[in-house]
């Protein structure tokens, strides 16, 4: 029996509109893997916290609010700073095109905009995370 994948799901900042957050939640427990869904509002040292009491594989942050350039890659910062940085991180949400290079620079391994199916977030996560 292999390791079921653990994701964390979190929306980091000010951003209150969560219904994105839980529908990929659903569809990623659907698809038999651990979910954990932090709620609105995180900091992102709440989140890293959060992924590394919970040992995730992979976390997922939802931004609505136009603050992913700064949020997203303070997540991927803290992570490494703790030496949990083999942990796959992906975004969603609201995301203008020309900021997703710089995202994905900064460590943010896929960004998935409104209209991706959660199929291809599923897809994805079970290419990438790194299973022991």
């Amino acid at each position: 029996m292999s390791k079921k994948i653990k994701v964390l799901i979190a929306k980091p900042g000010l951003d209150g509109h969560d219904r994105g957050a839980k529908v990929v939640s659903r569809a990623l427990r659907d698809a038999g893997m651990e979910v954990i869904y932090t709620g609105i509002r995180q900091t992102p040292e709440q989140i890293v916290a959060t992924a590394i009491q919970e040992d995730v594989d992979s976390i997922g942050l939802s931004c609505l609010s136009g603050a992913h350039n700064k949020l997203f890659p303070k997540v991927v910062s803290l992570l490494k700073e703790k030496g949990a940085d083999d942990v796959l991180v992906f975004g969603g949400g609201i995301i203008p095109d020309e900021d997703i290079a710089g995202l994905k620079q900064a460590g943010i391994a896929a960004i998935f905009l409104p209209g991706a199916s959660t199929e291809e977030t599923i897809e994805f996560i079970r290419k990438n995370v790194k299973t022991a």
